[in-house]
């Protein structure tokens, strides 16, 4: 159906952006193929955690997803859960933890939808989603038909998939595969661990890390609140660099933070260089600020703007290049702008 008000701002969790060009709005999944079919250039939003919208707006098409469902299939030690891409993901979390369902509980206080996790391949405190996706459905917009991609098919990778920058495919559903106990998977997170008060592998009961998780989120302003602008962000708007082994040498003589990958490269922490390259909580102007809470969130503090933001973000990133070498990539996708 179409939407009367075209403003983008107010419904994406930094609060920024212009009008839409035309906006619709899914309630229904078998609806989406004829709202935006024939669309020229399209934009798909849901929760609006993961985007940045250019001031003067998106001149497209934008797609609300608001479809909702949950199918439930169980089989032994296993539960399959089938979710339609506008569930609000932490109602979905907050369900799997409350049903004694294992797999997705360090992934608690997300903002956004259902539909957004593969796109992104979010993961948070040791967790992928991609690691219980057993499938994703999509409309493929290029051949006018609904298609269901295995895992294999998704380009799975660090906060990213074949979905994401590009406006091809639209999310609709997609199924998981957890266990069915009342534990949580290993912790892999050494802040989380501490937090729970066990070693790093072990298991702990999944409320107690649904709500370690949020306390942690919340401290670091990851979780959305109206009344605090340290929220208006699209959480980390960074990604961790990943270095090859010899890139990282110079940076771990200063005493960078290393978490080593399979492959031979390295992760590091964007926070880290983005504090000692100059860039302290609080810093920003012009309505705009890196979070008070966390170095990774950049945010609107009520009076902001979209350029004042990639200002800011660019700022920050000359800066980390020029003190450490390391060009930082942005996390969220930048709709009709660009950093």
């Amino acid at each position: 159906m179409h939407d009367g008000s075209r403003d983008l701002a107010s419904r994406t969790t930094l609060r920024l952006g212009g009008p839409a060009g035309r906006l619709v709005t899914a309630t229904v999944t078998e609806e989406i193929p004829a709202l935006v079919r024939g669309a020229d250039s399209l934009l798909v939003l849901a929760g609006g955690s993961n985007v940045v919208v250019a001031d003067a707006g998106f001149p497209g098409t934008v797609l609300l997803l608001r479809n909702r469902g949950i199918a439930v299939a169980r089989d032994g030690d296993g539960v399959t859960l089938t979710v339609a891409a506008g569930e609000p993901w932490d109602d979905v979390v907050a369900r799997t933890v409350e049903e004694g369902w294992s797999g997705i509980e360090c992934l608690s206080g997300i903002p956004g939808s259902a539909g957004a996790t593969p796109i992104q391949n979010v993961g948070a405190y040791g967790q992928e989603v991609a690691e219980t996706i057993t499938s994703v459905r999509v409309y493929d917009r290029e051949r006018d038909r609904v298609e269901v991609y295995e895992p294999a098919d998704c380009g799975f990778g660090y906060r990213t998939s074949v979905f994401k920058h590009s406006d091809r495919w639209i999310v609709v559903d997609l199924t998981l595969r957890l266990s069915v106990d009342r534990l949580s998977a290993p912790i892999r997170y050494p802040e989380l661990a501490r937090a729970l008060g066990v070693a790093v592998g072990d298991r702990a009961p999944l409320d107690e890390v649904r709500a370690a998780v949020w306390k942690l989120r919340a401290g670091k302003g990851m979780v959305l609140d109206p009344e605090d602008p340290d929220t208006y962000s699209v959480g980390s708007f960074f990604t961790n660099p990943v270095l090859p082994v010899a890139d990282f040498a110079a940076l771990a003589t200063a005493g960078a933070p290393a978490w080593p990958n399979p492959d031979g490269t390295v992760k590091t922490s964007a926070a880290w260089l983005i504090e000692r390259a100059g860039f302290p909580k609080g810093y920003g102007r012009d309505g705009v600020a890196i979070s008070a809470k966390h170095t990774l969130a950049l945010t609107n503090r009520g009076t902001g703007s979209t350029a004042a933001l990639l200002e800011l973000a660019r700022e920050i990133r000359a800066g980390v290049a020029a003190r450490f070498g390391v060009t930082l990539v942005p996390e969220p996708v930048l709709v009709n702008c660009a950093l």
